[in-house]
């Protein structure tokens, strides 16, 4: 051999980068599906910023993959000019995850395609046992159970639970609505269930609202935000979370936004935390009931109780001065939070979503009233639109490694 390298043929050198850019652009282009944002391979160009045809090569790749569907003969929208681009979309028979959420009055297990679209649930469960492996162990099977019902494949699960969950290990700190021992490593449980059931793919754990978090600021009410606070309560309890950026929040180990024991009433109930008032009791659905005066009945979840009570009793003048109360300490919880944070979009979920329904003029104006931030121009204050937005939020963990990379997230284990 002489050294000299090997002539190229002509236009090789073209087709190399283009393949390696198009390989490179796999994952930002599937999440540019995945959220919506590209719902035509025109718009994928231009938002990835490469050729067509650099453009129309990883859109085919990915329909190889089978995680999104390219229609090649698009009707043109009304009154639109030149050629109609490809639309894209999300496989419907593609791929899931199994999603799992636990909270203080049952547990849930889904399948949760791509776009968050939940392709399957099981009924909720009411009962949790304060083992956490137990309780771990049945909602991972139910959830198989689900994969063997539909046949999909599987990328791997996601858990939510109503904890802070430390980082690195995956410990819940504060499972006190679940009489669950502190510091449960409940990521290590999960995946251990996770694998004995036979589930393909890496399982994640992670608190609940910062779950909810993500799921609606990438397909609910959080879409397009850059700086979203979430605030929410579910069963028991509130939680907060915040997408600085476009990503989740979570502070150096993962315990950042612990609203819930922010004071709200300093002569209101004891809390768990040792101090009175805190956001965690003055607004969550027992704390509706009892103010309304209305005893917790066994014929149904806390959260199921309050938002009946205020959609179907509100006229009533002890759940209207009830339901005003916890607007107000409500409103003062989020006015403190947007004057350290100022977020550009407020979501409510749970409980406190309904009490915005119940009278969303009076929650706005405590937080404008108390918040420098809302006084100056108004930071806009929205219901989340997601259905089981926890559970979404966990697929989100699992579905991650895919959108990094497709070719190495759907590789065989």
């Amino acid at each position: 051999m002489n050294g000299k390298a090997a002539p190229r043929s002509a236009g090789e050198g073209t087709t190399r980068t283009r393949l390696d850019r198009g390989r490179g652009a796999l994952g930002p282009a599937l999440e540019l599906v995945h959220t919506g944002r590209a719902p035509t391979r025109a718009v994928l160009t231009a938002e990835l910023g490469v050729t067509r045809a650099t453009a129309g090569a990883v859109a085919a790749e990915l329909e190889a993959l089978g995680l999104i569907n390219v229609d090649a003969r698009p009707g043109a929208a009304a009154g639109s000019q030149g050629r109609p681009s490809h639309r894209l979309e999300v496989a419907e028979n593609g791929p899931v995850a199994l999603a799992a959420q636990v909270h203080a009055d049952g547990y849930r297990a889904a399948l949760v395609g791509l776009g968050g679209r939940i392709v399957a649930t099981t009924p909720g469960c009411e009962i949790v046992d304060a083992d956490p492996a137990k309780v771990l162990g049945s909602v991972v099977d139910a959830g198989a159970e689900l994969l063997r019902e539909t046949g999909r494949r599987c990328v791997g699960a996601g858990l939510a639970v109503p904890s802070a969950v430390a980082e690195p290990d995956g410990l819940a700190l504060n499972p006190l609505h679940l009489a669950w021992p502190a510091g449960a490593p409940v990521r290590q449980i999960f995946a251990e269930r996770v694998r004995a059931a036979g589930v393909e793919g890496p399982a994640f754990a992670a608190n609940d609202v910062n779950l909810a978090a993500l799921a609606e600021h990438r397909h609910g009410a959080g879409r397009g935000a850059r700086d979203l606070l979430c605030v929410a309560t579910g069963h028991r309890g509130v939680g907060g979370a915040l997408v600085l950026d476009g990503r989740l929040h979570t502070g150096s180990s993962g315990l950042a936004l612990e609203v819930g024991h922010l004071t709200v009433h300093p002569e209101g109930r004891p809390c768990h935390c040792g101090s009175r008032g805190c956001l965690d009791v003055e607004t969550d659905p027992l704390a509706l009931l009892t103010a309304a005066g209305r005893d917790p009945g066994p014929e149904g979840s806390l959260l199921r109780q309050a938002n009946d009570l205020i959609n179907g009793r509100y006229d009533e003048p002890a759940v209207r001065t009830a339901t005003e109360a916890l607007i107000d300490r409500l409103g003062l919880g989020l006015a403190g939070l947007v004057n350290i944070l100022n977020p550009d979009r407020i979501i409510l979920g749970g409980l406190h979503r309904t009490l915005l329904d119940a009278d969303p003029g009076r929650l706005r104006a405590v937080v404008a009233d108390r918040s420098l931030w809302g006084q100056s121009g108004g930071v806009p204050i929205l219901a989340c639109t997601l259905d089981h937005n926890s559970l979404v939020g966990a697929a989100e963990l699992a579905w991650q490694p895919v959108l990094d990379d497709p070719l190495a997230g759907l590789a065989p284990a």
